[in-house]
């Protein structure tokens, strides 16, 4: 049975590497399916993407201060 752990660690894994950044990707999307309807449409792809790539570059430097 342990071999069967083990398949499902690395399944997760490969998809979810950093278990903070998933899950800061999952709570921003939350955030901006509530809010964005709110904002005008010319600005709710910037919002969205924006928070994204905040998320993306703290991940990042976490990372490399990890190392």
């Amino acid at each position: 049975m342990q071999w069967l752990k083990t398949i499902a660690q690395e399944i997760y894994g490969l998809f979810v590497d950093d278990a903070s950044f998933a899950l800061a990707i999952l709570v921003w999307l939350a955030v901006a399916w509530i809010a964005l309807p709110k904002a005008s449409a010319g600005w709710q792809g910037v919002l969205l993407t924006g928070g994204l790539v905040v998320i993306l570059i703290e991940s990042a430097l976490r990372a490399s201060v990890r190392r």
